[in-house]
């Protein structure tokens, strides 16, 4: 396999959102986001990558997308992300989203989830910003559809300097498989000084 990575922004990155979309859709069909989703909302969710600050990493394989992974500047993003942040010290407008990562089964266990990380730091760096965060749905330990080989990926974050924020948690509504509508989650936000 042969797989490259490419860092996009404007005109690119705007090109590239459909098949974000579909990707989003994809991935977190599984454990632990169980997401229902359809291209309408996924459009209207990404409009979120139209903020210059914005950059969306790919994984290609022979010219198709097969992972993608987001960011833009925390106060670009939703609202409901950048409340979750009340009452901490650092100012959002220092703070760098790192959104989703979203890569095919296939392709997992290959370097690209640092390449995605590595490459969204740079730009956050370039963009001048202090802190890098990103924020993980929590789902309870006895969830009937939770997987039993499932490994969290606290592990991977910690090696790369994130750790937890105590209290700053957001919520952000989707519909899950088997729902007939949307039910708030809880998202804990991981954060690191650049």
């Amino acid at each position: 396999m042969t797989v490259t990575t490419r860092v996009l922004t404007g005109q690119p990155l705007a090109d590239a959102l459909e098949d974000v979309a579909r990707l989003r859709i994809a991935v977190f069909r599984d454990w632990p986001y169980l997401y229902d989703g359809d291209l309408d909302y996924e459009r209207d969710y990404l409009k979120a990558y139209q903020s210059p600050g914005a950059v969306v990493v790919v994984a290609e394989d022979s010219g198709r997308i097969v992972g993608a992974s987001t960011g833009a500047p925390m106060r670009d993003h939703a609202q409901d992300f950048g409340a979750a942040f009340a009452g901490r010290p650092e100012p959002l407008d220092q703070i760098f989203y790192c959104a989703e990562s979203v890569l095919l089964p296939d392709y997992r266990g290959h370097g690209l989830g640092h390449a995605f990380f590595d490459a969204r730091e740079d730009h956050a760096r370039a963009l001048g910003l202090a802190f890098s965060a990103f924020c993980s749905v929590t789902r309870p330990a006895d969830h009937p559809d939770r997987p039993a080989n499932y490994r969290p990926l606290d592990g991977f974050w910690r090696k790369r300097g994130y750790q937890p924020l105590p209290g700053v948690v957001a919520h952000f509504a989707w519909k899950d498989h088997g729902q007939a509508e949307q039910t708030d989650k809880p998202l804990q936000f991981w954060m690191r000084t650049l």
